[in-house]
């Protein structure tokens, strides 16, 4: 993670981007892109969706991506750190025995 954040980072700063990026506008921007994303899947079910468009879907989800870490440069996120507590506040309010059936 460490990797691609520092490539987005370093891609941001080069082109001395940081001075237009707020945390509203790059929060829209993750929707913006979100819904370029969730347009792939308008009218199709998911199979004819990806066989049409993976690529544009693969590129919307690396924008996403893209805003996300800059947001959270922004905040001062460590965003390892926060995904690593949210899946452990997850597995508690959603335990494994309680999501799937155990075989006999």
């Amino acid at each position: 993670m460490k990797e691609i954040q520092k490539k987005i980072l370093d891609f941001r700063d080069e082109r001395d981007w940081k001075k237009y990026h707020n945390e509203k506008d790059l929060a829209i921007s993750i929707s913006l892109e979100a819904n370029e994303l969730l347009e792939n899947f308008q009218w199709r079910n998911s199979e004819e969706a990806i066989a049409k468009s993976e690529q544009n879907i693969k590129e919307e989800m690396a924008d996403i991506l893209i805003y996300l870490v800059q947001l959270a440069d922004k905040m001062g996120i460590n965003l390892e750190e926060e995904v690593t507590n949210k899946l452990v506040k997850n597995a508690i309010k959603y335990p494994v025995s309680k999501s799937v059936e155990k075989i006999k």
